[in-house]
C-alpha cells in the first residue's frame, strides 16, 4: 500500500521543485544537528500525522478548538494534481460538519470573478480596458472630484474619463460605504451606493434607500463626485460593482446570466449563487461577529439575508459559494482557462488579466511591499517576504475567506470561514507558515 508520506511527496512535487531554496532551508532549519546525540527517552516515540497536510490540519484544528470558529475548510491545489481537503469543525456552532461543499458567503471574492468575466469580453472584442466606461453608462461622461474627501463634497471636474482598466483595478476614483468618511460616507448612504448584504435587519434599512437594479445604481454612483483623479491613486471601491453594469451593456445579457452561462455552468460551479435556494440552505455556513472577546451570530445560515434576492447581483461582494466551487474557478486559472477539458478563456486572456494592470507609477501596497493588481485581485509584481511568490493572484473576503492562485510554484488555495471582521485573526500569514512547514516536511 502506498503510504500518506508517498502521497503527499507527489502531490506537492510541483511546489518544491518551483522553489527548492525556500523548501530545502526549511527542511535544514527543521533538522535535527547529527553532531548532537540523541537522548534515549522510555515515553514512546508519537506516531507520524498521518493527514496530507498535518501542519495546515492541525492549524485548522486550534482554530475550532479555540473557539475562534466553529469551523474552517480549505483546498490546495499543486500542479495538475487533484486538490487536498483540509477541514474542521463545523458550517455553525450547532450546525453541520463543515466540509468542501459547504456554503461561505465570499464577499470580496466576488471580485475576481466579475473582473476575469470582464476580460473575457476584452478577449471578444467587446469591450477595451481603456474604453471610457461612459461608453457603456453615459452617466459617466462628466465626473467630478473632490477637492476634500474627508471633510467636503467641494469638487472639480475631472481631468481625465474613467475607464475599464480603473474599474478593474480600484483606480477610478469611486469609493466604499465601509471605507468613505464624512461628507462622502453621507452620500453614498443617501444614495444606497450600499452593494453588500449582511443581515435581514440591517437589509430592511438598506433596501429603503438602495437602487433597484444594476443598472440604476450605476446611474447614481455616476452622480457621485470622486475622491482622486481617475488612473492616479489606488482606492478600494465600488469599481466591480459598476463593472458589472458595464457586462451586462456590453454582452446584452443580465450580469448574473452572463456569470451562469460563461463559468458556473462550464465549470461545473453548482454551488456558487447570489442567492442560495431553499433545497441548499442546510449547507450555508453561519457567519459571526464579535462583542468584545466573546463570538456571537450575525446572520444564522438558516435565516440567512443570502437566502433572498438581492436587489440587484453585487459584482464586488454578493456572492455565496463552497470551496470546491472556488477551487475550481482557481484551477481555471493555474491550467490557462481550462478545466477538466472545457476551455472558457484563452491563456493569454488569462495571464492578462493576472499581470499588473494598474495605471503607471500607481501600486497597491501590502505589508509596505508596492505591487500590482489585475483583474479584480492582487498580482504580486515582487515577492511577497514569507509569503505568494511574484506572479501571484488572488484576493480575500470580508468575511475571512482567501483565494489565491501563485503560478510560480504551481500551486492555489482556498480558505472559506465567515466572520466579521475577517481580519481580527492572522489567518492569511499563519496558514502560509504552516503549507510552508507541511513543504518541509514532505521533504524529510
Amino acid at each position: 500500500m502506498t503510504s500518506i508520506r508517498a502521497v503527499t511527496t507527489a502531490l506537492l512535487a510541483p511546489l518544491l521543485l518551483a522553489a527548492p531554496p525556500l523548501a530545502a532551508q526549511a527542511a535544514r532549519q527543521d533538522a535535527p544537528a547529527r553532531t548532537v546525540p540523541s537522548i534515549r527517552s522510555n515515553r514512546p516515540t508519537p506516531a507520524p500525522d498521518p493527514r496530507p497536510l498535518p501542519a495546515t490540519a492541525s492549524l485548522f484544528d486550534g482554530y475550532v478548538r479555540a473557539g475562534k470558529m466553529p469551523g474552517i475548510v480549505g483546498l490546495f491545489g499543486f500542479g495538475r494534481m487533484p486538490a487536498i481537503t483540509v477541514a474542521a469543525g463545523r458550517i455553525a456552532d450547532d450546525g453541520a460538519v463543515a466540509g468542501p461543499d459547504s456554503l461561505w458567503r465570499i464577499y470580496s471574492m466576488t471580485k475576481p470573478i466579475t473582473g476575469m468575466a470582464a476580460m473575457l469580453l476584452v478577449e471578444e472584442g467587446r469591450i477595451a480596458l481603456d474604453d471610457p466606461v461612459s461608453k457603456y453608462i453615459p452617466a459617466f461622461a462628466k465626473m467630478r472630484v473632490l477637492t476634500s474627501p474627508d471633510t467636503s463634497l467641494a469638487s472639480v471636474p475631472a481631468t481625465r474619463p474613467i475607464t475599464i482598466r480603473h474599474l478593474m483595478t480600484h483606480t477610478a476614483g469611486l469609493s466604499y460605504s465601509i471605507v468613505a468618511r464624512g461628507p462622502l460616507l453621507r452620500e453614498y448612504e443617501r444614495l444606497g451606493l450600499l452593494p453588500l448584504a449582511i443581515n435581514p435587519a440591517a437589509e430592511a434599512k438598506m433596501r429603503l434607500v438602495r437602487p433597484k437594479s444594476l443598472a440604476e445604481f450605476a446611474d447614481r454612483v455616476a452622480t457621485v463626485p470622486l475622491v482622486a483623479q481617475p488612473g492616479t491613486k489606488w482606492s478600494y471601491s465600488i469599481g466591480l460593482d459598476v463593472l458589472g453594469r458595464v457586462i451586462e451593456v456590453a454582452s446584452g445579457m443580465p450580469f448574473e446570466r452572463f456569470l451562469q452561462t460563461r463559468f458556473f455552468t462550464p465549470l461545473g460551479m453548482n454551488s456558487t449563487f447570489f442567492s442560495v435556494p431553499a433545497a441548499q440552505a442546510g449547507r450555508l455556513a453561519t457567519n459571526y461577529t464579535f462583542v468584545g472577546d466573546d463570538r456571537v451570530p450575525l446572520d444564522p445560515g438558516a435565516t440567512s439575508i443570502f437566502r433572498q434576492a438581492p436587489a440587484f447581483p453585487y459584482g464586488g461582494a454578493g456572492l455565496v459559494s463552497s470551496a470546491r466551487d472556488y477551487d475550481r474557478f482557481l484551477a481555471m486559472l493555474a491550467n490557462g482557462g481550462a478545466l477538466d477539458g472545457t476551455r472558457v478563456m484563452k491563456p493569454e486572456t488569462v495571464r492578462l488579466g493576472m499581470s499588473n494592470l494598474l495605471p503607471a507609477g500607481v501600486f497597491f501596497e501590502t505589508d509596505g511591499v508596492k505591487q500590482g493588481y489585475g483583474a479584480g485581485g492582487f498580482a504580486y509584481i515582487v515577492d511577497q517576504p514569507g509569503g505568494l511568490a511574484k506572479g501571484a493572484y488572488g484576493w480575500s473576503g470580508a468575511a475571512g475567506t482567501l483565494g489565491w492562485v501563485d503560478p510560480a510554484r504551481q500551486a492555489r488555495g482556498t480558505v472559506m470561514v465567515n466572520y466579521i471582521p475577517g481580519q481580527r485573526y492572522p489567518l492569511a500569514k499563519e496558514v502560509g507558515a504552516a503549507l510552508r512547514q507541511d513543504v518541509a516536511t514532505a521533504l524529510r
